[in-house]
């Protein structure tokens, strides 16, 4: 039997792919700089988790702009399929970690995280 998926409305869709951008490619990328600044001496006991969050949310505003403006400047920092209105939340994460460039990404994240939490810490 034939199912047909109804599309998300369009800013229900928009927040997924704004979560997603920001969790899944943002958030790594400033919690590394958090501890490397940390690594370095230069804490200066700033609430680290409003930085990382801060700059995770602004890392998805200026991605999904340049991405969908520029998308062959943006190529490496936008997703388009976490901005597909007929896939589910867990369908595009699903994908997008399916590709082969997102696992290089992820275990690059891991080990550089896993490196400087140990250091740290």
């Amino acid at each position: 039997m034939p199912f047909i998926t109804a599309s998300k409305s369009g800013p229900l869709n928009w927040l997924e792919g704004f979560a997603l951008t920001a969790i899944l490619q943002g958030f790594p990328i400033f919690a590394a700089a958090s501890l490397m600044v940390k690594l370095l001496g230069h804490d200066r006991g700033g609430n680290h988790v409003l930085t990382i969050a801060m700059a995770s949310i602004f890392y998805s505003c200026l991605a999904t702009w340049a991405g969908s403006t520029f998308p062959s400047f943006a190529k490496n920092a936008y997703e388009p399929l976490f901005f597909d209105a007929s896939m589910s939340f867990s369908d595009k994460i699903a994908r997008w970690r399916a590709k082969p460039a997102t696992s290089m990404q992820l275990v690059a994240s891991v080990l550089l995280l896993s490196l400087l939490a140990a250091s740290v810490g």
